[in-house]
């Protein structure tokens, strides 16, 4: 049986705003626990038009709290820009508010540009390993001296008797080794790299876990972009719409919005921009529900996971609405 989770960036379809793409997040996610999926996950987006989602923490607790039994976290949390003990600190209220129900997602990427990279690291003058970082969180959330921690004596409050799942994210090929050896649970963005490389740190992340306080067994799972409609060739529409934003997001050439494909199909693409749309698709699974399955499937079997995060980043609230619940339906 695969289980699936969402991860959700909060586009900002034309003709709406990042006040009304929040709320269609929290919407998703409400449904999203209705159809019995096992995670909700926001990410962390810097300076980019089409995405409100900047700030993962500050969403999960408002997803938390709209919620009661789904699984909420961050996809992720760029560690390399905040102190550990203030991370720790802030899922710790989360987990004592909602115990059992939160996951901390922590990658190394800026999620963002070289500006925004500055700006939130203005005024450091210290910079950890972001390896240092990750035995830092593991030592807040509850271990004594089983980890060299930056500072010994200090306890991030509040106190509490349960903890957050702890989730390394990788798109490289080095992640899944440094995950095994920190022992946290793993996920690959596939979305990212779809090129083999997951493969092969995954395969170090099984192969060589170590045990850990927060993380007691190997635990890993992939992540895809999705495009699902009734039909194969309904889907292929929406999928149309991401590959535009693909290619302005990776050109430099953000637009204000996520556009609705009828503003794109005149869009005239060179040979050069066909050829990495055409890359790109390795990157999204397009598909009615029957197709979707088999692909998503065969994902699975093929990064030993019986886990997949599903990301929806298609035009139109209706239609991330529509994807999940018809992959819901295919998989019940």
């Amino acid at each position: 049986m695969i289980n699936l989770s969402i991860l959700d960036y909060s586009p900002i379809d034309e003709n709406s705003n990042a006040r009304e793409a929040l709320i269609a997040t929290t919407n998703l996610a409400k449904r999203a626990e209705e159809l019995g999926f096992k995670r909700f996950w926001v990410s962390e987006h810097h300076g980019m038009q089409t995405l409100a989602g900047s700030t993962p923490e500050m969403l999960m607790m408002h997803l938390a709290a709209n919620t009661k039994n789904i699984r909420i976290g961050s996809g992720g949390v760029m560690l390399q820009h905040y102190s550990a003990y203030k991370v720790a600190e802030g899922i710790k209220l989360m987990e004592a508010l909602y115990p059992g129900r939160i996951d901390l997602g922590i990658g190394r990427a800026p999620g963002g540009d070289k500006l925004t990279h500055n700006a939130l690291n203005i005024g450091k003058t210290r910079v950890l390993a972001y390896d240092q970082q990750i035995r830092d969180l593991k030592a807040y959330f509850g271990s004594d001296n089983e980890f060299n921690l930056s500072f010994p004596d200090l306890i991030p409050t509040p106190i509490v008797d349960t903890l957050p799942q702890l989730w390394s994210l990788g798109a490289g090929a080095s992640g899944g080794l440094l995950a095994a050896q920190e022992g946290t649970s793993y996920i690959f963005a596939h979305f990212i790299n779809p090129g083999g490389t997951g493969l092969r740190a995954t395969e170090d992340y099984l192969s060589n876990f170590s045990p850990s306080l927060i993380t007691t067994k190997p635990q890993n799972m992939v992540a895809v972009f999705v495009a699902v409609a009734e039909t194969d060739e309904a889907a292929e529409l929406l999928a149309k719409g991401f590959d535009h934003w693909l290619l302005m997001i990776e050109s430099g050439r953000e637009t204000p919005y996520y556009m609705n494909y009828n503003s794109i199909k005149n869009y005239h693409y060179t040979a050069m921009e066909k050829e990495i749309i055409k890359h790109n698709r390795n990157r999204i699974i397009v598909g009615s529900p029957e197709t979707a399955k088999k692909k998503i499937e065969k994902l699975a079997d093929a990064y030993r996971t019986n886990e997949v995060m599903l990301l929806p980043q298609i035009f139109g609230k209706e239609n991330r609405m529509k994807t999940i619940e018809l992959l819901s339906e295919v998989f019940k």
